[in-house]
């Protein structure tokens, strides 16, 4: 009778560690399905595009410019926004290409 009085005073058994640490690890892997890797996927989409600009492709930068790849080096590419209008910007400033059956504003 004595153990049992002595069991109900001492308070309720803890719950396992792992329960305590079960929803913290929930919300990292919904972060990380949701959220994290969706994101490194738009990355490596966009840094593939851009590994793959040429000459003569049609783009759209990040500001919002339209027009046609004339030059391309390592870290820049040459654009021409209008006739006789050339500007040089950012290899990873490149918003999106251009499809070829897509129309530009300097056509």
């Amino acid at each position: 009778m004595i153990e049992l009085l002595a069991a109900a005073a001492a308070g309720p058994a803890q719950p396992p560690t792992w329960m305590t640490l079960a929803p913290i690890v929930g919300m990292i892997l919904i972060f990380w399905f949701l959220i994290i890797r969706p994101q490194m996927k738009r990355q490596k989409e966009h840094a593939a595009k851009v590994e793959g600009l040429k000459k003569g492709d049609q783009v759209v930068t990040a500001g919002g410019l339209v027009g046609k790849i004339v030059k391309v080096d390592d870290q820049y590419v040459e654009l021409e926004l209008g006739k006789d209008t050339r500007v040089k910007a950012i290899k990873a400033t490149i918003g999106d290409v251009i499809p070829k059956g897509g129309t530009a504003a300097n056509d």
